[in-house]
């Protein structure tokens, strides 16, 4: 699975994002799609993922209520729509993937994307 991520930049606290990440060459539906990020001087952290037919989401605390992940099986593509942004936030974003909802969420899944920048300033 080739994943190509889009849509980071740069934006004020309290504005919004929606980052994308487009996959090929798998059957999408048969993976479960995840956000992590890194932001600078830390470790990767998982976001958020979401089942193959969009029936189970999870989020990491952090970000309940602001984010939203969504797919799109037909377009190959998992979003993920991010609001109410603060500084904190301010991290590379990662798209992953993998058939194990566990080994995504540790942090292993089969598959990266190669990142993308969100910048929120204060």
């Amino acid at each position: 699975v080739q994943l190509q991520a889009s849509g980071g930049g740069l934006v004020r606290a309290g504005g919004s994002l929606r980052l994308s990440c487009a996959a090929s060459g798998r059957t999408f539906s048969d993976y479960v799609m995840g956000w992590f990020r890194q932001a600078p001087g830390k470790e990767r952290e998982f976001v958020g993922s979401i089942s193959g037919s969009g029936g189970i989401i999870d989020y990491t605390d952090s970000v309940k209520g602001r984010f939203t992940i969504s797919r799109d099986n037909a377009k190959n593509t998992v979003y993920l729509q991010m609001n109410s942004l603060k500084p904190e936030d301010t991290a590379i974003y990662y798209c992953a993937a993998d058939r194990s909802v566990t080994l995504l969420q540790r942090g292993v899944p089969d598959y990266w994307g190669q990142g993308t920048l969100v910048t929120v300033s204060s």
